[in-house]
């Protein structure tokens, strides 16, 4: 199915797996709308693309709403991959990092797709893709209160569907639940266990952002009548 001259907008679209999907519609000649919170880093790569930005800090419901207003009448496509992994244990982890996982990784999320579906065509709907995580999954060790809110992303997309099925809207709902991406946010999710880091990339050849963007890229041009629930994808060598 062709995606030309249909609009995605992208939340999280300045660096990893968000920028990776930038570049991947671009060139099935999507236009795109791209959003963050780093003016300087959206905007070099919204003046290499051809594309819009709009900053926006997706833990503020007023920016959000914001966000939507300037996007324009109309989009087809929503990118959900604005997210945050900060260690945050839950045995000592910081009640406020636990807050921010919420407002980020789930509320945001969820309002966005609200203000998304009314952006979508009335009768052929548009689509949605959700980027998770494994961690929605199963918990790993050192999963934290972070795979708490995966698991959360994959009841929101759940709910959305059967909710979208009552309703007779025709919008598809996605999510893509990847392992190990070597990008920044991996960082941070190990910021308290740099070791663990170094020995986990001698260990395994992470994903690359560039292979969530290909999976991307097949899940929007699948026919109309073919809707993907959740693609679940690891480093081959990534044991859980």
């Amino acid at each position: 199915m062709s995606l030309k001259n249909k609009t995605a907008l992208i939340t999280g679209a300045s660096s990893g797996i968000g920028k990776a999907c930038a570049y991947a519609l671009k060139e099935e000649g999507i236009r795109l709308i791209l959003t963050g919170r780093n003016k300087i880093k959206l905007q070099e790569l919204a003046k290499k693309m051809d594309a819009s930005f709009i900053v926006a800090d997706l833990q503020d419901d007023s920016e959000v709403e914001k966000l939507f207003n300037e996007a324009g009448t109309s989009i087809d496509i929503l990118v959900n991959n604005a997210g945050i992994a900060p260690s945050a244990s839950i045995i000592d982890g910081d009640i406020s990092s636990f807050k921010d996982l919420l407002e980020v990784n789930v509320l945001a999320l969820t309002h966005c797709c609200q203000l998304a579906l009314k952006k979508f065509d009335s009768i052929s709907g548009g689509q949605i893709v959700n980027i998770s995580s494994m961690s929605g999954h199963r918990v790993p060790p050192s999963g934290g209160f972070y795979a708490a809110t995966k698991f959360a992303v994959r009841a929101v997309t759940e709910a959305l569907r059967f909710e979208l099925k009552a309703q007779n809207n025709k919008t598809r709902v996605t999510m893509i639940s990847p392992g190990f991406v070597d990008t920044p946010l991996l960082e941070k999710y190990f910021a308290s266990d740099q070791e663990k880091l170094k020995k986990l990339r001698l260990e395994l050849k992470m994903l690359d952002p560039n292979d969530i963007a290909e999976t991307l890229k097949f899940i929007l041009k699948t026919p109309n009548h073919v809707e993907i629930g959740d693609i679940l994808l690891r480093p081959q060598d990534q044991k859980i």
